[in-house]
């Protein structure tokens, strides 16, 4: 009789371990940057704000650490090209970046919205601020972590694409007048 009081309290845990998903992503640039700016950039990424709908019967939780958001969004700055040097260490540049995970559920789809806040700072300078949104369709039912992590970092893709097109229109303001500005390299 104690074995089947005690077998759901020991249970439990084990259940709602087994359906969180632990979204890791890797996005990469759509292309290279159009504009160079040759100065160096730090990466500051807070964790991400998650809001959605997690709660629904049967619908697994999902977790995105804020080290995998942060190395995902180098990665991306780096690979794109746009800077002459990106890391989270100190630099001519400063992007602090606040990301924004909205997850709803409509027509019988979630989605995956993705809202990037951004500021850009050169040391006393006041901050340049950017805006960008994405957002990814995703499965009918969320059972497996790739049912969240592919849309997630689809929209993750775009709003970068989106954002670093925005800091490179608005690259005369990153340069300094005295910096010689080279051009990008064709695309192959």
């Amino acid at each position: 009789m104690l074995i089947r009081r005690l077998l759901p309290i020991i249970l439990l845990p084990i259940v709602v371990a087994g359906c969180v998903h632990r979204i890791e992503v890797n996005p990469t640039p759509s292309g290279q940057a159009t504009k160079m700016i040759p100065r160096s950039l730090q990466v500051v990424v807070d964790a991400p704000l998650l809001e959605g709908a997690d709660h629904r019967p049967g619908i697994p939780l999902f977790t995105w650490p804020h080290k995998n958001l942060e190395e995902a969004v180098t990665r991306y700055a780096r690979h794109r090209g746009t800077f002459s040097a990106v890391s989270t260490d100190h630099a001519e540049l400063r992007l602090h970046l606040i990301t924004k995970l909205a997850l709803s559920s409509r027509q019988g789809r979630y989605h995956y919205q993705i809202r990037l806040q951004a500021a850009m700072r050169e040391q006393e300078q006041p901050d340049k601020t950017y805006l960008a949104e994405s957002t990814a369709a995703g499965s009918l039912a969320r059972w497996v972590t790739a049912s969240d992590r592919d849309p997630i970092e689809s929209a993750l893709q775009s709003a970068l694409d989106n954002l670093l097109d925005q800091i490179e229109s608005d690259s005369s303001s990153h340069i300094d007048s005295n910096t010689e500005v080279p051009a990008p390299e064709p695309s192959r």
